[in-house]
């Protein structure tokens, strides 16, 4: 296997705590410094990624099993992986991504109850090895998460993804500790950064986070 060069930065957090912004501007910072980037987003990533996140994400399919809903996550990331993130990787590049497999772990893992294992296993298949090697948690409390959440979904017409929004707040509490808990498993792979400054200050937090992983480039 070719060894791999890039840098795989991934942003996680609960919804509406604006870890979307965050990996935009850190994106766009670093394309300022030299360094090529790929941006992608997940679920979707790529086109066929994209019609797996309407599915996904299209309240109408409230009946969606857990485990049904789990595979479809690592069927996304799967094409992901094989399409754009792992030859970015391969020839060099950052990726920037709005959530991967620590997303997984949270929501599915810990939120719906199907435990670590399945998602480890599953990934193991999927992303044939390849993990983020930063990733940042913009972190808010629940409450907050919620009404941003929520408020950003009235303002929006026609919008057709926010099944997930649609948890009860206990979905969402076992949500936010299992993202703790992953903190506490792997220390040297998670930075938390406070969410609840302004979008530049939180901004300043999540590039000093970034800085002591940055590859040298000419």
């Amino acid at each position: 296997m070719t060894e791999r060069r890039g840098l795989f930065l991934n942003f996680e957090g609960m919804d509406g705590c604006g870890k979307t912004t965050q990996a935009r501007m850190a994106a766009e910072r670093l394309r300022k410094e030299g360094y090529e980037v790929l941006e992608s987003v997940e679920p979707g990533g790529t086109p066929i990624g994209q019609q797996v996140r309407r599915i996904l994400l299209d309240p109408a399919n409230e009946e969606l099993a857990p485990r049904a809903e789990l595979l479809l996550y690592f069927a996304c990331r799967a094409q992901n992986v094989e399409q754009w993130v792992k030859p970015a990787l391969d020839r060099g590049a950052v990726v920037v991504t709005d959530r991967f497999t620590d997303s997984t772990m949270a929501y599915q893992g810990y939120g719906r109850g199907l435990g670590r294992e399945i998602v480890i296993t599953l990934d193991r298949i999927a992303c044939q090895g390849v993990a983020p090697d930063l990733t940042i948690i913009v972190d808010i409390d629940l409450e907050t998460s919620l009404a941003r959440a929520r408020a950003r979904n009235r303002t929006v017409a026609d919008n057709h993804e926010t099944r997930m929004d649609e948890q009860a707040a206990e979905f969402y509490r076992r949500v936010r500790a299992g993202y703790q808990e992953m903190v506490q498993l792997e220390p040297h792979r998670f930075a938390v950064v406070d969410g609840r400054g302004d979008i530049d200050t939180v901004a300043r937090g999540v590039w000093q986070a970034i800085q002591g992983k940055l590859p040298r480039h000419d």
